[in-house]
């Protein structure tokens, strides 16, 4: 069963869809551990209510990136817990080399927007000031770039005349659940196949 690291700097809304999609039996995957950079970030309580172990890490000296010995304190916990991939759950910093080396092609994030458009922070905004009519969420592999790695599967979200920026985000976040333990769950069966920068999705 794969065995998953969450990282999240948050309220950890990503990391309870994929408990709830293991106990539903949606997902075959165990979250081995959840760590934030956050001391206090409720993510860590989402982990401990479903008895996962939790830890606060600091990353300082660091303000948006993981990298030097905090880095390697990450790796560490993750491989002292038993984690084979790392699902990025609001993680609000830039993975290094280190990682990526650690968890190769075993690094996932969930974005916010319909990827390659609106990377960085708080996308939905951008959405909503780029004026589209349709954003979503993406769930890709990890590379150094900020959203850039290899996309495994996006869900679309239309915006309405009516949005703001917290109604747009809320229907985005349902997709977001939806979507993350869906890549996950192919990663579980093997059945991601990378061709350069394109994962295809098999039905083997």
């Amino acid at each position: 069963m794969l065995a998953v690291g969450v990282l999240g700097s948050g309220k950890g809304s990503n990391a309870q869809a994929l408990v709830e999609a293991i106990e539903s039996g949606r997902l075959q995957a165990r979250i081995v551990c959840v760590l934030s950079d956050v001391e206090n970030a409720f993510i860590l309580e989402r982990a401990r209510r479903h008895g996962i172990p939790a830890e606060y890490i600091s990353a300082a000296p660091f303000k948006t990136k993981l990298d030097g010995e905090a880095e390697q304190h990450y790796i560490a916990a993750l491989r002292r817990h038993g984690a084979e991939v790392v699902a990025l759950a609001g993680f609000m910093r830039m993975i290094k080399r280190g990682l990526l080396r650690a968890f190769p092609r075993g690094v996932l994030n969930v974005h916010p927007s319909i990827l390659p458009a609106f990377p960085g922070l708080e996308a939905w905004k951008q959405a909503l000031a780029y004026g589209v009519k349709v954003t979503g969420c993406t769930v890709h592999f990890v590379d150094e770039g900020m959203d850039t790695g290899p996309i495994i599967v996006q869900k679309s979200v239309p915006v309405l005349e009516d949005d703001t920026p917290e109604t747009l985000h809320a229907r985005i976040q349902e997709k977001e659940h939806e979507a993350y333990p869906l890549a996950l769950q192919w990663l579980a069966e093997g059945r991601i196949r990378l061709e350069g920068r394109v994962a295809r999705i098999c039905s083997c």
